[in-house]
């Protein structure tokens, strides 16, 4: 395969208005390509300032550090009894990071609560930042969504249904820390599929993410100063049949500094049902490759298993 062919797509968005002109020319043409994207890459690069300015991008990050240099035993205050939720800072799969994990995030409600438990005495300018910068990528998650709908040619009825697949979101902040020998490329975090629907993302200078090819080649992602990166998850591939791909990727320290990221995970609720639609199912070229599931119970499954091809092993049709 030639270095053009290796290249994670990038799609300009900033012309498409979002949320503006869904069903017109352009917002189709766009629609189609990321299908195409996600079918091919498992993910794209999303250039769109339109939306998330570079201020509040820089602001995240500026309060992002403000909340890693906190004491330790003011970090670990936050917990969760849900896995990946919470504050992680000794994950044998995260062997060099730190994260939170803070579920809806875009609820105001919810930012506060987590500004409050940091900082008793108040931080309005932290809480004001987490809020909009999750909410501003769940907006752009659930475009994406549409697009998809669209890209496949699905009925409008669809639009609403695939939005349940990210009923719920995890907003995570990560900081990667240099590992013992800066002059030694390490595993920041092991290579995985998200077991979301869609996952957006976005770092701070500092270079790392990977994404496995379909060939089996890693490629290094290079995003934008303006750009995210959209990665199709596990729900969304069993969703579409096996159609999307859903990438798998890690993260590799090589600069020898310190690497922050943002992510916003798009999930459904513990009940809902994960069904392919019968547009997407045809005998001879798309026969049906999964059964049916409750995301509930594909998440328990993963997580007392760890299996890394855990979609096929639990919901695939043999």
């Amino acid at each position: 395969m030639t270095s053009e062919g290796l290249r994670i797509p990038c799609l300009e968005f900033s012309g498409v208005e979002l949320g503006k002109k869904e069903g017109s020319e352009e917002w189709r043409e766009m629609s189609k390509k990321v299908r195409d994207a996600c079918e091919s890459h498992g993910c794209f690069i999303m250039v769109y300032d339109d939306k998330v300015s570079k201020g509040l991008r820089d602001d995240m990050f500026l309060c992002m550090k403000e909340v890693f240099d906190l004491p330790e035993e003011t970090k670990k205050k936050y917990i969760s009894s849900k896995p990946y939720r919470g504050y992680n800072s000794e994950c044998p799969f995260i062997p060099l990071s730190q994260s939170f994990g803070i579920d809806d995030a875009p609820l105001p409600q919810t930012s506060q609560a987590f500004t409050n438990l940091m900082w008793p005495q108040g931080n309005p300018t932290f809480c004001e930042t987490l809020n909009s910068m999750s909410s501003k990528l769940l907006d752009l998650s659930l475009e994406v969504l549409k697009m998809i709908v669209e890209g496949y040619g699905l009925p409008k009825e669809y639009s609403s249904e695939i939005q349940e697949l990210q009923s719920c979101s995890n907003f995570r902040l990560m900081k990667y820390k240099v590992g013992q020998n800066s002059e030694v490329c390490e595993t920041g975090l092991l290579p995985h599929t998200d077991k979301s629907a869609l996952t957006i993302l976005c770092e701070f200078q500092v270079e790392g993410l990977e994404v496995l090819t379909k060939s089996n080649q890693w490629v290094p992602v290079k995003i934008p100063q303006e750009g995210f990166v959209v990665i199709v998850g596990d729900v969304l591939k069993a969703w579409s049949n096996g159609r999307l791909h859903s990438a798998t990727h890690r993260v590799m320290m090589k600069e020898g500094k310190e690497r922050y990221s943002i992510a916003l995970f798009g999930v459904p609720k513990e009940e809902t049902k994960i069904e392919v639609p019968a547009e997407l199912v045809e005998d001879n070229i798309h026969p049906l490759r999964y059964r049916p599931f409750t995301y509930g119970d594909y998440f328990k499954y993963f997580v007392s298993t760890l299996h890394h091809n855990a979609l096929d092993v639990f919901a695939g049709v043999s």
